[in-house]
């Protein structure tokens, strides 16, 4: 299609019959990504702001399909890398955001962490070296004060601000600690998020595959201890754990006590984020979030909503 036949197309976009513009809209969309340049170029000239809303919409569309296609990818890879999933996520409210951005502030961590580490120390010492860099050379620390804002579950905003909700600093936590093959992995633990440190078996996998955990279980490697990324890595035992289910009222089942796969992850992150859109009324950002969980594998119901879910 020609840039006339494009122009021609957009300018239709300001007709006032719900058929004409429902069928102009579906042409464009048709498209896909290579026509938002193209779209960004004629928004930037147009002087209504109607018709500037109505390019906004469709480029944002056009966006949002796109990521949606790459989540159904990512979830069809059985490696669910971590760092690409947060990415995915990230690019909701980013659509420009490149990963590369994301990967050279993990590296700058890891850095600084590996300049730290001496391999022969114990499991206690390796974690008090990763909590001593990230959060008292880097400074993060738990967003208390805005707890349920929607930045808290993009990984480039918590990177940049140094603030984010507990299942945030723990991704970050984890995939500097597997980059430095430190046995780190996440506990899917009800109303909050946890780390849970496994017995030495060798080489950690940066990759963790989707049922890798059982595995590592099934071949007698356990958990030494846990740790609360969102309390400045402090470290505590199963019992701490047992006890803290008691006090909210959950029984302690041994499932909430094991690592969780990559996959439970990212569908956690993105409750949290449809629940933050939710308490702000952001209604159709919270539809479109669903959207993406049901290109995870969840079914599609009417509300991802779960306080035992959102809490993090």
């Amino acid at each position: 299609m020609t840039d006339q036949e494009l122009r021609s197309l957009v300018a239709l976009l300001d007709d006032d019959d719900p058929e004409v513009l429902s069928h102009i809209e579906s042409k464009i969309l048709e498209l896909g990504t290579p026509v938002i340049p193209f779209l960004e170029n004629e928004w930037s000239v147009m002087k209504d702001i109607y018709h500037q809303q109505k390019v906004e919409n469709i480029i944002h569309q056009i966006q949002y399909n796109e990521l949606y296609n790459l989540f159904v990818k990512w979830y069809k890879d059985e490696a669910h890398d971590l760092l690409q999933g947060v990415y995915l996520i990230a690019k909701y409210r980013f659509p420009e955001l490149q990963k590369q951005s994301i990967v050279n502030a993990i590296e700058k961590l890891r850095l600084d962490v590996w300049l730290e580490m001496n391999y022969d120390l114990s499991a206690y010492e390796k974690v008090r070296i990763i909590n001593y860099i990230i959060y008292k050379v880097h400074g993060f620390k738990g967003n208390v004060e805005n707890y349920h804002d929607p930045k808290n579950s993009f990984i480039n905003d918590v990177l940049e601000s140094k603030k984010g909700n507990p299942i945030l600093l723990a991704i970050i936590y984890i995939l500097v600690a597997q980059k430095l093959n430190i046995p780190i992995y996440g506990v899917n633990l009800p109303q909050h998020f946890v780390l849970a440190y496994l017995e030495e078996f060798g080489k950690s996998d940066s990759k963790m595959k989707y049922n890798e955990i059982d595995k590592l279980l099934n071949r007698n490697e356990k958990v030494l201890f846990y740790i609360n990324a969102f309390n400045q890595g402090a470290i505590f035992s199963k019992l701490n754990l047992e006890q803290f289910l008691t006090q909210i009222h959950i029984e302690p089942k041994q499932d909430f006590l094991k690592p969780c796969t990559n996959l439970e992850i990212v569908k956690r992150v993105l409750r949290n984020l449809a629940s933050a859109y939710e308490k702000l009324g952001k209604l159709q950002k919270h539809k479109e979030v669903q959207k993406l969980l049901y290109a995870l594998g969840e079914p599609p119901i009417n509300s991802f909503h779960d306080v035992n879910e959102s809490e993090e």
